[in-house]
C-alpha cells in the first residue's frame, strides 16, 4: 500500500468533489517528483509492470499514474474516509474482504490515504511511504516491510 505523494495541508477544502480536481488537495511539484522517483524505485528492484489500483482523490491517481508501472484502476473501497471516522470500521472490512478475494498475477500497488492504510495495518505512513504487507485468508494483515519516501 502506498500512501499518496506530498500534497499542501490537510483534508480537502469545503466543496471538495470527486472527479473535479480545482476542488481538491494536489501534488505539489514535490509530490509529483517523489511519485515518479517511486516509480523508479520500482523499476531498480525488478517490477516494471504491476497492477495499480488508486483512490478517486486527485493526489492518489496522479501518483499512481506518474508510477509508470501500469494502467491506474479507480477503486472507491480506496477512497478515503478521514472526517467520517464511523465509515472506517465497514471500509476497512470491505477492503480485507475484496483483497482477500483477489488473485494477482504480479505485484500489486494500492495507491490510498493515511487513514485507509492505518485501519487495514495499524500503520501511520508518510506521505509517499509504502508499507508492505501479507493478507491472509484466516488471520490478521501482517507487515512485512516498510519502504520510505524517496529523497
Amino acid at each position: 500500500m502506498l500512501r499518496h505523494a506530498a500534497a499542501p495541508g490537510s483534508g480537502d477544502p469545503p466543496g471538495f468533489r470527486l472527479g473535479d480536481c480545482s476542488t481538491q488537495r494536489n501534488l505539489s511539484q514535490e509530490g509529483r517528483a517523489q511519485s515518479r522517483a517511486i516509480g523508479d524505485l520500482f523499476r531498480a528492484n525488478g517490477i516494471s509492470t504491476a497492477a495499480v489500483y488508486s483512490s478517486q482523490w486527485c493526489r492518489c491517481l496522479d501518483t499512481a499514474r506518474l508510477l509508470g508501472i501500469g494502467e491506474v484502476v479507480p477503486l472507491e473501497l480506496l477512497n478515503s474516509f478521514f472526517g467520517d471516522s464511523s465509515a472506517g470500521e465497514k471500509r476497512t472490512a470491505a477492503l480485507l474482504a475484496w483483497l482477500r478475494g483477489q488473485r494477482f498475477g504480479g505485484p500489486a500497488v494500492l495507491v490510498t490515504h493515511q487513514v485507509n492504510i492505518t485501519g487495514l495495518t495499524g500503520e501511520v505512513p508518510d506521505s509517499g511511504e509504502m508499507i508492505i504487507a501479507r493478507i491472509h485468508q484466516a488471520n490478521p494483515v501482517q507487515v512485512i516491510g516498510h519502504v520510505a519516501t524517496p529523497a
